[in-house]
């Protein structure tokens, strides 16, 4: 399991986006959103370069925490 720092996240809609995001890479991911905490758990086979791209693509700045 990954754990990311996402920045940008504020609402409903942005939790939305970047667990999309996800799936559409890995549909069987388990993604978990902490608003609170601005962080995103990650469970996937996917490398984290790839999780953080698919992120960054919705407009939010994410890396490993």
């Amino acid at each position: 399991m990954y754990v990311f720092n996402v920045q940008g996240m504020t609402c409903g809609h942005c939790v939305k986006a970047v667990t999309q995001a996800v799936h559409a890479q890995d549909g069987n991911a388990r993604v978990e959103v902490d608003l609170a905490a601005n962080q995103v758990r990650v469970d996937s086979g996917l490398p984290a370069p790839q999780i953080i791209t698919a992120i960054e693509e919705e407009g939010y700045a994410a890396q490993l925490a």
